[in-house]
């Protein structure tokens, strides 16, 4: 296609966006042009919403899921509004497509008690302190995991015990920050402050010996979560894993999911509503264990199902 070249400059459009969401744009456009080949279709603006639609069920026939292709109709959605900018498309011929349902996962949480084991590390070590005040903020502020390698040691406000955030689309947000963080923190910042050079601006920092240090990455501190979750709980955790444990309990507690969706960062309500059904699940398994009438039901159950057997033989034979 002559004009594929576009979805190039719209990726480099989106340098103020994350990595993530330019790597995602590009796996989602990147089949666009083969399609428009094969359709003989030379400029954007000639693919119509009826095209889009069999570029999606082509897609889709292909095995591609329907979460992966929502994300594509958003991908093309963006795109288009970029071709329309630079007068290169009249309309947008993603706007009103649906994508193939698909079934929500409900997110992996731990429970309050897992949460506090895998907050017990003993040690005092400088990489221990380090690690302890890592996931402590990580749980006790919900915090993405790529917000907690993007905090500077200008980011922390401990006096009024916050922390200044920039989430996605490098938005800032404040959230506070727990007391168990505030300990955890004011620790490694002593051990920080004896070992790292006073103009290092990253908060939490790898190090190799005195004087050699950067920034720690995120494949860093999956590392060291899937070292001290196998050791304390002898399971695998993942960062979001965190986030998701912290905005249940939240909301378990305060029952505000506008509170929880100001927490997180969430542009929608939508996605903060995943935890809703997190929070129902917990409360029908609590009233399966709890409630008399769930138990008598149970009881009734196990009591009634001989009886309709016999009766049922007793027929048959008679």
């Amino acid at each position: 296609m002559k004009q594929a070249g576009y979805i190039q400059d719209f990726i480099d459009s989106c340098s103020h966006l994350s990595r993530h969401t330019q790597k995602s744009y590009h796996l989602d456009l990147k089949f666009l042009p083969e399609f428009c080949e094969q359709q003989r279709i030379d400029n954007w603006c000639d693919l119509d919403f009826r095209k889009i639609q069999d570029f999606i069920s082509q897609r889709h026939r292909g095995g591609v899921g329907g979460r992966t292709l929502t994300r594509c109709l958003s991908s093309i959605r963006a795109f288009y509004k970029y071709l329309i900018a630079i007068d290169e498309a009249k309309y947008n011929p993603g706007v009103g497509l649906l994508a193939p349902k698909f079934t929500r996962r409900l997110p992996k949480v731990l429970t309050v008690d897992q949460c506090a084991a895998l907050m017990d590390i003993q040690g005092d070590n400088a990489i221990t302190v380090r690690d302890r005040a890592i996931l402590e903020l990580l749980y006790g502020s919900g915090l993405r995991v790529s917000e907690l390698v993007g905090l500077n040691m200008g980011s922390i406000d401990l006096d009024d015990s916050l922390v200044m955030v920039k989430g996605k689309g490098k938005k800032d947000r404040i959230v506070p920050i727990g007391k168990y963080s505030k300990t955890a923190l004011l620790k490694w910042l002593e051990r920080r402050n004896d070992i790292i050079e006073k103009n290092e601006p990253a908060l939490f920092l790898t190090f190799y010996h005195l004087g050699c240090s950067r920034r720690l990455s995120i494949r860093g501190i999956q590392a060291r979560l899937k070292y001290w979750s196998a050791k304390q709980l002898g399971t695998h955790v993942n960062p979001h894993m965190l986030r998701h444990s912290f905005a249940t309990h939240i909301l378990e507690s305060c029952n505000d999911i506008r509170a929880v969706q100001e927490l997180l960062g969430h542009a929608s309500i939508m996605t903060t509503q995943i935890y809703t059904h997190l929070n129902f699940q917990h409360l029908a398994n609590e009233y399966d264990k709890a409630h008399p009438r769930a138990q008598l039901k149970k009881e009734s159950t196990k009591l009634i199902r001989p009886t309709i057997k016999k009766e049922i033989i007793f027929a048959v034979v008679g």
